[in-house]
């Protein structure tokens, strides 16, 4: 999948990504995507309900030899 930006939160626990992820998706202009990897596996829930709550739609996620990767589209 194609990104604008990546964001990189391997090794940072709940909450830090999402609050950084916020962060990084507030910089970016509407319609870019966002590319985030984490080691979190609490982050799967979270991105999903960050999506969710904030209207930055996850467009894509998957996992990867224990990372876990979310591509969000800033709303």
């Amino acid at each position: 999948m194609q990104f604008d930006q990546e964001f990189d939160a391997r090794g940072l626990s709940c909450p830090l990504p999402i609050v950084k992820t916020k962060k990084a998706l507030n910089a970016m202009t509407s319609g870019q995507v966002l590319k985030v990897t984490t080691t979190d596996p609490g982050s799967v829930k979270d991105m999903e309900a960050f999506a969710n709550q904030t209207g930055n739609p996850l467009v894509e996620s998957g996992t990867a030899g224990g990372e876990y990767v979310f591509y969000l589209r800033k709303g």
